[in-house]
């Protein structure tokens, strides 16, 4: 049975993330994940995709891209993907795959789930104790977005410039979003359409999605997703 096409839209926010192959690490260095963003960028420029949020952990990553075509996500993650998995494999003298099959996506409803998704993708250190705050943690872009420390692979998301009427005020207005942190609840919606291929929104943002693509993009079950898991690990598995 073919496997289906991923959830892809022009000018439309996209989560990904990427695992290495059996869970394991992908980073092994400062110096890979400075050579994975620098890469990231130039995929970003060609591709004319934006990047408004982003964390590299040891042995996957998450972005959140708006997608500047319909093939624009596809072609970045695979010329990406394979520039660093030559890179890697030459600089640790090994073969075969680094990469768990294929990456997974999801289109967020700007709505409801950008900046949810900015928080999940940001917080993820924190929740796999890496440390204690997502300041904390230097390779992700919550400095950038709450903190103003100057990433330039980064442009803001809409959402996020409806924070405050100034620069100082959109920060501020995004740290206190982190104070409560998201709820099981949140953190399962946005874990489980990312791995199933399914829309979180409004129903009215997923029917304009089905519209669009021409298929069903509603949850594969419904009611409330299951509890999120209390293992201390989980986040490097999310």
């Amino acid at each position: 049975m073919p496997r289906p096409s991923r959830l892809i839209l022009p000018d439309h926010t996209h989560h990904i993330v990427q695992r290495g192959n059996n869970r394991q690490a992908v980073f092994f260095s400062e110096d890979d994940r400075q050579v994975f963003l620098k890469w990231l960028g130039e995929a970003l420029d060609a591709e004319g995709c934006a990047l408004h949020a982003y964390v590299l952990m040891t042995n996957h990553f998450h972005l959140a891209i708006t997608a500047g075509g319909a093939d624009s996500i596809p072609r970045l993650m695979q010329s990406l993907g394979r520039r660093y998995v030559s890179y890697v494999n030459r600089e640790y003298r090994r073969t075969g795959t680094l990469w768990e099959g294929r990456y997974k996506s999801t289109i967020l409803d700007s709505e409801s789930y950008v900046l949810v998704c900015h928080r999940y993708v940001e917080s993820n250190p924190v929740r796999a104790d890496l440390v204690s705050r997502p300041e904390d943690y230097p390779w992700s872009s919550y400095r950038n977005n709450a903190l103003g420390t100057k990433d330039p692979l980064l442009r803001e998301h809409a959402t996020y410039t409806a924070l405050g009427a100034t620069v100082a005020a959109r920060r501020a207005a995004y740290r206190d979003l982190f104070g409560p942190g998201l709820t099981g609840e949140q953190v399962e919606t946005i874990r489980d359409a990312t791995q199933r291929g399914w829309v979180p929104g409004t129903d009215r943002f997923r029917q304009q999605v089905e519209r669009a693509l021409g298929r069903r993009v509603d949850p594969p079950m419904r009611g409330r997703p299951p509890k999120a898991s209390t293992d201390k690990t989980w986040a490097e598995r999310a």
